[in-house]
């Protein structure tokens, strides 16, 4: 009988995220049996510094926690478009945060990096109250928000406020992240990242090095607004060559946008992004004490 919704769904979707628009109706279709919802916990005083954890039914002691940020070219977004994302990593177990951070034009570069760093030390902060004893912290996002995820991963300066730094993370995983991107091309970052006097220590590139977590790093091939033999790849090359371990997948059927959408319940069947994120954030925990 759900058939045909779920083939409306998937025409529907596809246009939305072609447009850019808001994710709504993806999550109209997504399981709420898997996870209890605390929402819009704040990190901060401004409107955009909440977050929504999503907890997953059953043991949560030595659960992993993701805390995942959400693209939109720095320019919008909202964590509520995202709960599928909560849902997918959350029935696998995965204590997973989904922040919003603010955005242009009411912040640029480097604010939102400031958000994240603060959304993850609200996190750092807050986990002993989900579970008695901690797991593999890992830092997740997609496009824009797998940048926000690879600056706290690879560049001491965003967590150093907080008397945090990247070897308090265990991992960090990447969906079609853009790593290099200067010169800017796109219209709509020129302004988020001040071009054209764009600081060359923006670039995740830049700070890829020894010191980085564990990555997990996913892109589309036929991306065709994030480079991924540009951006994944050279980012997997340099930080292979730094002597970090880094898990690479490229999936041929997506594009920048379907590739984060295979995470939620209706789509899973496309590519296993969900199965290899999972399997990668479980790898990471620690086996316990005898």
């Amino acid at each position: 009988m759900f058939v045909l919704p779920i083939r409306a769904l998937c025409l529907a979707s596809l246009a939305l995220l072609t447009a850019c628009s808001p994710l709504a109706p993806v999550n109209f279709f997504v399981p709420d049996d898997s996870y209890h919802l605390r929402a819009d916990q704040a990190y901060g005083s401004d409107e955009r510094q909440r977050l929504d954890v999503f907890l997953p039914v059953g043991e949560l002691d030595r659960a992993p926690v993701a805390l995942f940020f959400y693209g939109g070219s720095w320019r919008g977004g909202s964590k509520d478009n995202y709960t599928f994302v909560g849902e997918a990593l959350a029935s696998r177990g995965i204590i997973t945060v989904i922040a919003d951070y603010r955005v242009y034009p009411e912040v640029t570069y480097p604010d939102f990096l400031h958000d994240s760093a603060a959304a993850l030390a609200w996190v750092v902060e807050q986990r002993s109250d989900w579970q008695p004893q901690s797991g593999p912290l890992v830092v997740m996002g997609h496009s824009a928000g797998a940048y926000n995820a690879a600056m706290l991963a690879l560049d001491p300066r965003w967590l150093e406020p907080h008397a945090l730094s990247p070897a308090d993370l265990d991992a960090w995983v990447s969906l079609a992240g853009p790593f290099e991107f200067l010169p800017i091309i796109n219209p709509r970052v020129k302004p988020v990242f001040h071009h054209p006097d764009t600081p060359l220590d923006s670039q995740p590139i830049e700070h890829a090095g020894s010191h980085s977590p564990p990555a997990l790093l996913m892109a589309a091939r036929p991306d065709r607004l994030v480079d991924p033999e540009r951006n994944t790849q050279a980012m997997s090359e340099k930080l292979s060559a730094a002597g970090v371990a880094v898990d690479t997948h490229y999936f041929e059927s997506r594009n920048h946008f379907t590739l984060v959408l295979a995470l939620a319940h209706p789509f899973q069947h496309w590519d296993p992004v969900l199965d290899k994120t999972a399997d990668f954030i479980h790898q990471l925990a620690t086996p316990p004490d005898d």
